[in-house]
């Protein structure tokens, strides 16, 4: 309790002095005080704050750093095997042609009649473009076609052709080659001046 005035029968008015808090009041007092600081968090200091979050953020680049170190060394590793292994599927395809003529070979030592010779030789080249056009190589047409840099390259200039051959391909001296879209062989062309 607080200083109060207090009233007495006979109309005087006296002042009470201060009285102390029972134990009640204190106790409740010190819960109140106890529950207003336990719904507060405590505050850290900001620079330990900023240390722990430096330490954090340290920790998730070098996760990073040894993530990205790993998926290098894969990658390497894949590159590499690729390049050693990776004609494997194109000689698998080419091993029956081989076969073929090892058979032709041995044949053509049985006869001397040179048109079954031509003819298996026929058969076996037609299997080797099949084999190829499955792998994505493809022939350069030149047959009739306009000069073209991209795929062409001139090795002679055929003069007084007319003006209808001028610029257009006259003869092919070596068949060019594509895979897929990239040429992997110019083709060698005569061209009409």
């Amino acid at each position: 309790m607080t200083e109060k005035d207090i009233n007495i029968e006979d109309g005087e008015t006296l002042n009470e002095a201060p009285v102390e808090e029972t134990d009640k009041e204190a106790e409740v007092s010190e819960n109140s005080e106890d529950s207003e600081n336990s719904e507060k968090p405590e505050e850290q200091d900001p620079l330990e704050k900023a240390q722990a979050e430096i330490a954090e953020l340290k920790n998730q680049l070098l996760y990073k750093v040894a993530e990205f170190e790993n998926y290098r060394k894969r990658t390497l590793k894949e590159r590499a095997e690729l390049i050693l292994n990776g004609g494997e599927k194109f000689i698998t395809s080419i091993l029956p042609i081989i076969d073929d003529m090892e058979r032709a070979i041995e044949n053509g030592a049985k006869t001397d009649d040179p048109e079954v010779l031509r003819e298996g030789m026929t058969l076996i080249h037609q299997k080797f473009m099949k084999t190829l056009e499955a792998q994505g190589v493809s022939k350069i047409d030149t047959e009739n076609a306009d000069f073209d840099t991209d795929v062409h390259e001139a090795v002679a200039m055929v003069p007084g052709m007319g003006d209808d051959k001028k610029g257009k391909v006259i003869d092919c001296l070596q068949q060019g080659y594509k895979l897929n879209d990239k040429v992997i062989r110019h083709a060698k062309v005569a061209v009409g001046q």
